[in-house]
């Protein structure tokens, strides 16, 4: 049985064949660097502005003293959670 490759696959068994991919020296140190650089990228922070209701504000400062963190980090953390599926909204 034969695979059927797509042209993307084709252009690389090309690519890799025809003798014009170059071995790297130092792997490991690439990998390294390669891995550093996706960590940066995925902890990279973004400033934003928000409006949310004073009295909400209020009540989630008084959640996060109580917790013991700052309330920004709090509403960062909840964020964080439900962006990654960890919490769920009610409907």
């Amino acid at each position: 049985m034969t695979a059927k490759l797509s042209a993307e696959e084709k252009a690389i068994i090309e690519y890799v064949e025809g003798n014009e991919a170059n071995s790297i020296d130092d792997v490991e140190n690439e990998k390294n660097r390669y891995k550093q650089i996706a960590i940066t990228q995925m902890s990279k922070k973004k400033a934003i502005s928000i409006r949310l209701l004073e009295s909400d504000i209020e009540r989630i400062k008084a959640k996060s003293l109580s917790q013991g963190l700052p309330y920004q980090t709090l509403i960062s953390s909840l964020i964080h959670q439900y962006a990654n599926g960890k919490i769920k909204l009610e409907a």
